[in-house]
């Protein structure tokens, strides 16, 4: 059965998961295709993290556009705050591992959020701190509006 589920990856990707799901409630650990197995966990860690990065790249880019234009703070900017923390918060219960991850990728968002804030605002590069302003509790605070 092996090859036959290793063939079914390429061939039919959702009767592969049902498949694999099936020999691992069954027992059949022999039986299911580990190979590739290993490589969707690897790949569902990874959209984990890209969608933690993603999500804090909106907020903080959010986040700066509040700070830096007041004059332009309307309630669809702070509802995207509101809903980018419910969901990076939502992210970190249902993985708490990612919380650890969480400071190391700030300066990675931060950095792309300045150039969103930037095309967004149409304010320079240079009217933006170099680097985040913000700490990571603020971040996540949903009463923090700079």
């Amino acid at each position: 059965m092996q090859n036959t589920l290793a063939e079914m990856y390429t061939e039919d990707y959702h009767r592969w998961l049902t498949a694999n799901a099936e020999a691992i409630r069954w027992g059949q650990l022999s039986d299911i295709d580990t190979e590739h197995i290993a490589e969707e966990l690897e790949a569902m860690s990874k959209r984990e993290r890209r969608e933690l990065i993603s999500r804090l790249t909106v907020l903080l880019a959010h986040l700066l556009k509040w700070e830096f234009q007041p004059a332009q703070r309307s309630r669809s900017w702070r509802n995207t705050l509101t809903v980018q923390r419910g969901e990076l918060t939502d992210l970190l219960e249902d993985s708490p591992s990612l919380r650890a991850e969480l400071e190391q990728y700030i300066e990675r968002a931060y950095t792309r959020a300045g150039l969103l804030a930037e095309d967004e605002t149409g304010l320079a590069a240079t009217a933006f701190p170099l680097e985040c302003p913000y700490a990571l509790e603020e971040i996540l605070d949903p009463a923090f509006f700079p």
